[in-house]
């Protein structure tokens, strides 16, 4: 049943035709019925003779399909079982050539294999499979098989140049018993001259999409025949199948990171997370077709492709497009002339037909969720279990010292030339689920993969995949790509001074700096589940510092930790509710507090720049600086304001600013410092869904939407999609004046019954990141 997990063969399942034995092998019985035969010509008895394909009073184009009951019908039309052929007496005529009129690969959404293979869903009447799992096809003979004197076997053909010993041709035999872990076919099933084949395949199978034939031959005559049914087979990775190294146990984990085709993305920053949907659509038309293209355009051969963790790092780089013509367009200038503003997407599947369609022309714009999303969908069509992460506080680390370093001259300024390394407010990348045999043992499991292009690993723009557990015990010398996720979630930030003659001293050190709040969407539902502690152990303990010392010494500077600082004065930022809306005057809290039983006074910089999320500072719009003094023990909180003025023709993607605030306590020449990112929140899109939903029958739902900036909006574009409802539509608003509002009313027909979700994005050069989302439960067709 769908649903349930499979071992690899149900020898209990296999479908029978009526009055066959259960045994494989057993010749077919022959009618009693007198044939009444009439004489022929010459010719007419050589044509019967030398092709009885030919001879055949009807033509040999139908499709064989079988109900439950085991009797085949053709062309739609229940015929009953066919007569067996009525030996004639003439030994030529009954040793004639064996030859395939018709092959059915029960290949329908509702046939067992698509179910029992969990392919259901996806829009195509291919064959679609899982490696490791039996499947079943019908043959249509022009005589009854007799496997005494008849020879059949199958092959498969896979890439531009199949080679058996690439295992890219498969040659699959018909044997009486089918063995573990290998291509192999049994007949379970026989009616006069149709045969049911159940066929095996190995765990290790290569995936992608393969060329079938058949192939017979008749023992007593010696002639062979190959039917191409001009019919593809698709092979995919098996997570329901305990062998493959994708295998995952839980079925609620399965339904939500193989077969859930709608998720959730989250961006922001740790104090203002945002969430959006995005839909995978991994089983939308043409999506498998388009995944597919994208391994065959990385040039990586096919017989790699049996071996998920060579897959992931493929798809890895070839999601993006610097060095290999991939999938998507990095762009972070803020100019999306030509192309589709990053924040305007909300879904992979446009992107993946764009991309497909044009023969591999990267599509213009991604940024790191778009990268993430679409790495989804491809992982997930191709079955590989597979989640958007987002991660706040997000280093990046660019001289592989596992540290992010910010330097600063003499007098406490930034020195921005050397400061390469950057925190962007957050960044999203992905996990997949598998075993890791090249590993050592417990280091499967979830692994970090990331698609966005910033550091290259051998020589290509491509991370992972990582394992989490190696990411978390600071193991950062096994593969993939280990070192740089591990520095992005666990590490410290590390101050420094330019001394007088030149060099640099360690003046400060934040430990708990980066790697706040990784999260992804929950199993089942909507809601945001905390991963944190997957990456790393808790802030602060024994073996959270054990990691990270220990994943510094095989970094750039392995002596960072050699001297402890001594701290009695803290400072921090504090925001209140959900932090600042766009459109007014930002606040925040600057909390400084003196731990110590003795005064401090000290001179407090503070500095605030427009940041684009990637961490990369734009323009300062605010420097202040303050003089405090602190009692004993004494907290003291100051307000800080950036009045709209100064920030409303500033702002980048995502509106993030970041504050930058150092100094030095007199009594002490201790350093203080702190880096703090925040965005400005903008409106959601308000979707409201008008009347029932059904299948096939027209609806509406209006949108909604008020402007929160004292400025007109200009060209105002409302993308709206729903996978199952309505394909990307563009919605030209145009201008919006300041404080406006806009209601736009939408109309579309739904196809697919079920809980659906509208999606809706707003794509404007002035705000972004406004989007919004509606659940819409669709019946069945009244």
């Amino acid at each position: 049943m769908p649903g349930e997990r499979l071992s690899i063969r149900d020898n209990s399942s296999v479908g029978r035709f009526h009055g066959v034995s259960a045994s494989n092998g057993d010749a077919v019985p022959e009618s009693n019925t007198e044939s009444k035969t009439k004489k022929e010509s010459g010719c007419r008895r050589w044509l019967r003779r030398a092709c009885p394909c030919c001879f055949q009073r009807q033509n040999s184009s139908y499709d064989v399909t079988s109900d439950t009951d085991g009797v085949v019908a053709r062309n739609g039309e229940n015929e009953g079982p066919t007569s067996p052929v009525t030996p004639t007496g003439d030994t030529e005529l009954d040793e004639l050539t064996l030859a395939v009129r018709s092959v059915n690969l029960l290949s329908q959404k509702s046939d067992r294999n698509k179910k029992e293979h969990h392919t259901d869903q996806y829009f195509s009447d291919q064959l679609i499979i899982r490696r490791g799992q039996t499947f079943q096809m019908e043959l249509d003979f022009s005589r009854p098989f007799n496997p005494n004197t008849d020879k059949l076997h199958l092959e498969l053909k896979t890439g531009p140049l199949p080679q058996v010993s690439k295992k890219t041709h498969i040659i699959i035999p018909l044997v009486d018993e089918l063995q573990d872990d290998c291509w192999e076919a049994k007949i379970v099933g026989q009616n006069v001259n149709q045969i049911r084949l159940s066929i095996n395949s190995p765990v290790k199978a290569i995936i992608g999409k393969y060329k079938l034939t058949i192939t017979t031959q008749c023992h007593k005559t010696g002639e062979t025949t190959t039917h191409d049914p001009n019919k593809d087979v698709y092979m995919l990775f098996n997570p329901w199948c305990e062998d493959d190294t994708v295998y995952m146990e839980s079925e609620k984990e399965l339904k939500e990171y193989v077969l859930n085709d709608t998720g959730r993305i989250y961006y922001g920053t740790e104090l203002q997370i945002g969430a959006r949907t995005w839909n995978f659509g991994q089983f939308d038309e043409g999506i498998l077709e388009a995944c597919l293209f994208v391994l065959d355009n990385s040039e990586v051969p096919p017989s790699g492709r049996g071996d998920p963790v060579n897959v992931v790092r493929v798809i890895s780089a070839m999601i993006n497009s610097p060095d290999d013509r991939g999938v998507l367009e990095g762009n972070w200038s803020g100019n999306y002339v030509g192309g589709t503003s990053p924040t305007a997407w909300s879904g992979s599947i446009e992107i993946l037909r764009q991309y497909h369609k044009e023969g591999g022309t990267p599509v213009k714009y991604g940024q790191c969720w778009v990268f993430s999303g679409v790495t989804t969908t491809v992982l997930r069509c191709l079955g590989i279990p597979c989640r958007s992460v987002t991660n706040f506080q997000s280093a990046h680390d660019t001289d592989v010292s596992l540290t992010t370093d910010v330097y600063f001259d003499e007098d406490m300024q930034p020195i921005h030339h050397l400061n390469s390394d950057s925190v962007w407010n957050f960044h999203v990348w992905n996990d997949c689920w598998m075993a890791r045999p090249d590993l050592p043992p417990g280091m499967g499991g979830w692994q970090a993969v990331d698609s966005t292009p910033q550091e290259t690993s051998h020589g290509t723009f491509r991370c992972g995949p990582a394992s989490l557990a190696a990411i978390r015990s600071g193991q950062v010398y096994l593969k993939f790509d280990t070192p740089f996720v591990f520095a992005e979630v666990n590490s410290d930030k590390i101050y420094w001074q330019r001394n007088p003659d030149g060099t640099f001293s360690q003046v400060h050190s934040e430990k708990k700096a980066v790697g706040h709040c990784i999260s992804t969407k929950a199993v089942g539902s909507d809601e945001r589940v905390d991963i944190t502690n997957l990456y790393k152990y808790p802030e602060g303990s024994e073996e959270e510092r054990i990691a990270v010392e220990t994943a510094c010494r095989y970094g750039s500077k392995p002596d960072v930790y050699s001297s402890p600082i001594a701290e009695d004065v803290r400072v921090e930022v504090r925001m209140e509710g959900e932090g600042p809306l766009m459109g007014g005057d930002a606040k925040l809290m600057i909390v400084l507090k003196n731990t110590s039983s003795q005064p401090r006074r000290t001179t407090l910089h503070s500095q605030a720049a427009v940041m684009y999320y990637t961490g990369v500072l734009r323009d300062t719009v605010k420097k202040d600086t303050l003089n405090v003094e602190l009692k004993p023990q004494e907290e003291k909180v100051i307000e800080w304001v950036l009045p709209y003025t100064q920030y409303q023709n500033q702002l980048v993607d995502q509106a993030a600013l970041m504050m930058t605030l150092s100094g030095r306590v007199s009594e002490t020449q201790q350093v203080l410092a702190n880096q703090t990112s925040f965005r400005l929140r903008t409106p959601d899109l308000k979707i409201e869904p008008i009347g029932e939903a059904y299948v096939g029958k027209e609806m509406s739902a209006k949108i909604t939407f008020t402007n929160p900036l004292p400025c007109t909006l200009r060209n105002v574009v409302i993308r709206v999609e729903g996978l199952g409802l309505r394909d990307l539509h563009p919605i030209k608003v145009g201008d919006v004046s300041k404080h406006g509002n806009v209601t736009v009313t939408e109309h579309f027909i739904p196809t697919i019954a079920g809980q659906r979700k509208l999606v809706a994005s707003l794509d404007c050069k002035q705000l972004t990141q406004v989007h919004g989302v509606a659940d819409i439960d669709v019946h069945e067709s009244q």
